[in-house]
């Protein structure tokens, strides 16, 4: 018997890109009480309805980038889009890159992923995900052109989903560590979300994206068409360029330090 679209569609998706994947144990995360100013007002950007945006968090290694993607990642999925239904909730999709794995460094299949994850969380738009693979299903070759993917397999569901969601908080995709994507195909990508977040016939929805400040991506986010559509949230030293509040390393680092010992200590004498 010949493979469904969805089934094609199931073996290509890349599920350890997705947030809460096992391949990505231990997951990092925020500390309870660590980070509050930050995600709070994070949280607050996410939930404005009146255009779509990119929310750009950059810096350099080990600032804690992934945890607070995980985080954000993790409060979504908990928060539905509307209060009259059981699954369909705010995380509509994620994808965490990784230069150690094959399929997590390159944006092959990333279109792939998100629209098997966002036709599982909106039921509605399953068919229109399989109808697109059925027109094409070499859709889903990573060889395939990215406009082709993203036309199919992202803003074609979605655009579907704009009456549904047109009075809900908006849907959230989350994208972690772009720089560990190989830099051939990240400019374009850039560009296609740019289209995707512009495009009236889609619903209001958000990307929160984590990188390093690398220049082809910094480049390709700050180009002029890009500007209106991205909240730059920089690594500074407090004060510096943003608000304390939503620095990596303002005010509030000295008590995630002392959460954090406090919370080490802790595990160390359940160990015992």
């Amino acid at each position: 018997m010949a493979e469904g679209p969805w089934e094609k569609l199931s073996q290509v998706a890349v599920l350890g890109a997705e947030y809460d994947s096992p391949e990505r144990q231990p997951h990092p995360k925020c500390l309870e009480g660590t980070r509050v100013d930050l995600l709070q007002f994070i949280h607050g950007l996410l939930d404005k309805r009146e255009k779509s945006q990119i929310i750009w968090l950059h810096g350099t290694a080990g600032v804690g980038k992934s945890a607070v993607a995980f985080t954000v990642a993790e409060r979504m999925k908990g928060l539905k889009v509307r209060d009259d239904t059981k699954i369909e909730t705010r995380l509509a999709g994620t994808f965490f890159f990784s230069r150690k794995h094959t399929k997590r460094s390159t944006t092959g299949h990333f279109f792939a992923t998100l629209a098997y994850q966002l036709a599982s969380n909106f039921p509605s738009a399953r068919n229109h995900v399989n109808e697109a693979i059925h027109e094409t299903s070499a859709v889903l070759d990573s060889s395939k052109s990215l406009r082709d993917q993203m036309e199919a397999l992202f803003r074609r569901p979605l655009r579907h989903l704009q009456s549904r969601l047109c009075e809900c908080a908006p849907p959230v995709f989350v994208i972690d560590a772009l720089d560990e994507c190989k830099p051939e195909t990240v400019t374009d990508l850039i560009s296609f979300l740019g289209e995707a977040l512009r495009d009236p016939d889609l619903p209001v929805f958000h990307i929160l994206l984590t990188s390093r400040l690398e220049a082809h991506i910094r480049q390709a986010i700050q180009k002029e068409e890009m500007g209106a559509l991205v909240y730059e949230i920089p690594v500074n030293i407090a004060g510096e360029g943003v608000a304390g509040t939503i620095s990596l390393d303002g005010e509030d680092v000295d008590n995630d330090i002392y959460i954090f010992l406090q919370h080490s200590f802790t595990e160390l004498q359940s160990r015992r």
